[in-house]
């Protein structure tokens, strides 16, 4: 696990975005549709359209970093029948 530093806030966007969508393209949604900075050192939560996928976008302070995680095995039962 990789803590975020102290004094870093996390910011959810709660509409579904295009997973399609890579560093840049989120760092247009940030500005656009959060008029934050995407160079500010915030983190950037984005989450897909079915809930199953999230994306972190943040600053590192010589470029943006893009993480990806599949929650979809969360979801699933592994009891299935």
């Amino acid at each position: 696990m990789i803590a975020p530093p102290t004094g870093v806030k996390v910011v959810l966007c709660t509409q579904p975005v295009d997973f399609r969508k890579g560093h840049d393209g989120l760092a247009a949604v940030v500005q656009e549709a959060l008029r934050r900075d995407p160079f500010c050192g915030d983190l950037f939560v984005f989450r897909s359209k079915r809930l199953d996928r999230v994306k972190i976008l943040a600053w590192d302070g010589s470029g943006l970093c893009l993480f990806y995680k599949d929650l979809s095995s969360y979801y699933t039962s592994s009891t299935s029948r």
